[in-house]
């Protein structure tokens, strides 16, 4: 079927460039150039010239026809070609994912989590507990998250900020709601954690992993500031966070335009079925 949808549009332009010249010869060649660019692949050209015909001969209105009709196949041509390029990319990225996720451990509890979260091996988050700093993950769909972890003060912080040497600093978002933030005291300690994610998070893994190599600061921001240095194994599980989001995302946004121009395609072979049944019935 998608054989004929593709033989008709290219028949219609040949039969009206033979048809009939003198009047309306220009229109005739806007689609001549047309039908060209789209067999040689050039398919932003192809669409001026069609948009062209409707623009400069209102009044061609074989051309016009015909332009429709290689607009569709020119859209179905696109969503093809766009379709490999996702399946030739994801197959890139899909590798790459098999090695990075071998230093990452993925948790999940099935009593409450449909997905789980992926955690760096090289900042334990199980032992994280035991000292002051960040910690961070990313969650299967792609989207990364710092924790701040702060014990044996109650400063009831809602904001973090990195610094470095260089006077330059990046800042989380003011967090809050409670969500997945705690604040719990045990018989000799107490505890603060706050998760900045999506636009609480504001760049600040992003940051870390530019300056991974020097030294940073961590300034807890509640009623009053603690600082502290950040660790170097916090800075590579973060960065390496940041890395497999970065991937994760890039892998989802893929799936998501391959499966749009499937859809698309389904659509058009809908359309070519519906034009063939009705040239069928005349």
């Amino acid at each position: 079927m998608r054989n004929i949808f593709h033989f008709l549009p290219l028949m219609l332009i040949y039969s009206l460039l033979l048809s009939c010249t003198g009047r309306g010869s220009g229109a005739k060649t806007y689609l001549s150039e047309a039908g060209k660019a789209y067999q040689t692949g050039n398919y932003a050209l192809a669409k001026l010239k069609i948009d062209s015909i409707k623009i400069l001969f209102p009044e061609a209105f074989d051309e016009i026809n015909a332009g429709f009709d290689l607009m569709q196949e020119i859209r179905m041509a696109e969503n093809l070609r766009n379709i490999a390029y996702c399946d030739s990319l994801l197959r890139e990225n899909y590798a790459a994912l098999s090695d990075m996720l071998s230093d990452f451990e993925y948790v999940r509890d099935s009593r409450y989590q449909e997905f789980g979260e992926y955690y760096p091996k090289i900042y334990p988050h199980r032992s994280s507990l035991e000292t002051n700093g960040l910690r961070s993950g990313v969650r299967e769909k792609g989207i990364l998250f710092i924790e701040s972890v702060l014990s044996g003060n109650t400063i009831r912080h809602n904001r973090i900020r990195i610094t470095a040497a260089d006077g330059s600093f990046a800042e989380s978002r003011m967090v809050t709601s409670d969500g997945l933030n705690y604040r719990f005291s045990t018989l000799d300690k107490a505890y603060e954690i706050v998760r900045f994610s999506g636009n609480d998070e504001n760049g600040i893994a992003a940051y870390i992993h530019t300056y991974r190599d020097t030294p940073l600061t961590v300034h807890f921001l509640g009623n009053r500031t603690v600082t502290i240095p950040l660790a170097d194994a916090a800075k590579k599980g973060i960065s390496r966070s940041f890395e497999l989001s970065t991937l994760l995302l890039d892998i989802e946004q893929l799936k998501f335009e391959k499966e749009r121009s499937e859809v698309l395609i389904r659509y058009l072979e809908s359309r070519s079925d519906s034009l063939v049944k009705h040239m069928d019935d005349q």
